[in-house]
Parts: C-alpha cells; sequence; structure tokens
C-alpha cells in the first residue's frame, strides 16, 4: 500500500492535471480520458481518485474556490473597505491565473445547473463568499466608512452580484475591461456605497 504522502502528492498530480484540462478545455472536454491524457498515465489512474466526471467537475470547483482562497492570502491583509476592495479584486481575471480560474468557473455553470448536488456546492460557496463580504461591510460600518444604516447582507449581496458581473463581461470583452478599467470600476463602485447612502 503506498504511503499516505505518495497518495496525496499523487492526487496533487491528477488535480493539477483537471486544473491544465479545464484551462485548456472547458468542462465540456473534462473527461478521465483528457486527464489521463495530461497525465500520461491510464484512465485507470485517474478513476481511482475520480470515478466519474461528475467527481471531476465537482473537485475542479473546489479546487477553484481553494486556489482564489490562497491567492487571497497573498493580499496585505486588509479590513473594512479596504478588506472589501482587496475581496472583491481577488475574484476578478486580472491575471492569467485568474482568467483561467474564472473561465472555468463559467463554463461550470450548466454542469451546476443541470445536477442537484453540484448546484447545492455551488451555492454554498456563493454563499461563503457573500459572507466574507458582510464581514468587511460590517467593518466599514464600524469605523465609519459606511453609513450606520448599512445593510451588510443586502450590501455583500450587491457587491457579490457587481463581481460577478464584472467577471463575465471581462471574459468576454477582455479589450474593453483590461485591468486598469476593472480596478477603476471596482473603486467607482465602492465609493457609491458611501456617497449614495450618506
Amino acid at each position: 500500500m503506498p504511503a499516505r504522502g505518495d497518495h496525496d502528492a499523487k492526487r496533487r498530480d491528477v488535480s493539477d492535471a483537471v486544473w491544465r484540462v479545464l484551462a485548456e478545455r472547458g468542462f465540456d472536454g473534462l473527461t478521465i480520458r483528457a486527464v489521463a491524457a495530461e497525465l500520461g498515465s491510464s484512465t485507470g489512474l485517474v478513476s481511482h481518485y475520480f470515478p466519474s466526471k461528475r467527481a471531476l467537475v465537482a473537485h475542479a470547483l473546489a479546487v477553484a474556490e481553494e486556489r482564489t482562497a490562497h491567492r487571497a492570502l497573498h493580499t496585505p491583509p486588509a479590513e473594512g473597505l479596504a478588506g472589501l476592495r482587496a475581496a472583491l479584486l481577488n475574484v476578478l481575471p486580472l491575471s492569467g491565473e485568474m482568467t483561467a480560474i474564472n473561465r472555468a468557473w463559467v463554463s461550470s455553470w450548466d454542469a451546476a445547473l443541470a445536477d442537484d448536488g453540484l448546484g447545492m456546492d455551488e451555492a454554498a460557496r456563493l454563499a461563503r463568499w457573500r459572507d466574507k463580504l458582510a464581514g468587511h461591510v460590517r467593518t466599514a460600518r464600524e469605523r465609519g466608512e459606511l453609513p450606520p444604516g448599512t445593510d451588510p447582507d443586502e450590501t455583500a449581496a450587491g457587491a457579490a452580484a457587481f463581481a460577478h458581473g464584472l467577471v463575465v463581461h471581462a471574459l468576454f470583452d477582455p479589450g474593453r475591461y483590461p485591468g486598469r478599467r476593472q480596478l477603476a470600476l471596482v473603486d467607482s463602485f465602492l465609493d457609491g456605497l458611501s456617497t449614495e447612502r450618506a
């Protein structure tokens, strides 16, 4: 029986191959055979870790969330509006890696909408992100960066919808939404939170 470290290392290799296939081919091209070819191994090895395409899709979405969260760890710690800004920027396609993650995420919608389990997983991921945004809004309100009557949950829902809409526009029309424009739109959105409700 292989050592646990070997098992974990092999699973990471398979996971990386899943991600490369996703980035190149999207969810339609994500198959056990394609992942095996990317690894240069047998379909049996991939099936050992992911017995079905659904398992591959579920894992790929979990990896996307993990990579986004890990990326966020590299952002200088921020609270309040600065924390909200950092959280929004961390999901935008401002780099090659985040463009690939967002392309994979958008291409997963069809699968997630057609499968109750995948849909519930995606809804839970979105709820966790809104909760994180709401925490930044609460801190901003406590610091006086936002008006006292600001509703954290509603503001977080609006911020999440804004960011996800911007992701879609930037993916489909990158020439019109380069990084500098994405940054400017985020800053304009955040300025509106404090001025429109003052």
